[in-house]
């Protein structure tokens, strides 16, 4: 392919649909594909909360083979997962960077029961915790959590109420 035939930066990312080799396992993150708007609930810590709107999208990327999403809640970030399945672990790697923050994570995604967990770690390696639950075809409850102090429990930092949007 020449340069002049090369599609658009857009057209080679996205694409329609899962790749068929593996659609099956796809479908654990496929199920967001699509739009959402969020009600967001930030615990501080000095037991204060602050509350804002925001909007997440879904979509199929690299023929097919990742989802990729955007998070955005206005002023305070604004940042995109690229989440890919591995056949080795049965699992998925999952790579958070909000640009906007300085803020980057890399975790394992996997479905435990009827929700999702992703494990992973903060940059001063505290272990932290993303879960999407209460998962439905309308809507989910998406919390972000890191290991206490002690180590005997979660701090939770972030609750996302989303609900999708239909066009």
């Amino acid at each position: 392919m020449t340069p002049a035939s090369s599609p658009s930066f857009i057209a080679a990312l996205h694409t329609d649909r899962p790749a068929p080799d593996r659609a099956e396992k796809l479908a654990l993150y496929g199920q967001f594909i699509g739009g959402w708007e969020m009600d967001a609930v930030l615990h501080r810590e000095d037991g204060t909360t602050a509350r804002g709107k925001g909007a997440i999208h879904f979509g199929w990327v690299l023929e097919g083979r990742a989802v990729q999403d955007v998070w955005i809640l206005p002023d305070i970030f604004y940042g995109t997962t690229l989440r890919v399945w591995d056949p080795t672990i049965d699992a998925w790697h999952i790579l958070w960077s909000d640009p906007m923050r300085q803020v980057y994570r890399r975790m394992i995604g996997r479905a435990q029961g009827a929700d999702i967990v992703q494990d992973g770690e903060d940059e001063n390696g505290t272990p932290v915790r993303w879960k999407f639950t209460e998962i439905t075809a309308e809507s989910f409850h998406w919390i972000a959590e890191r290991a206490t102090g002690d180590g005997a429990g979660w701090q939770r930092l972030v609750d996302f109420y989303a609900r999708r949007v239909r066009a």
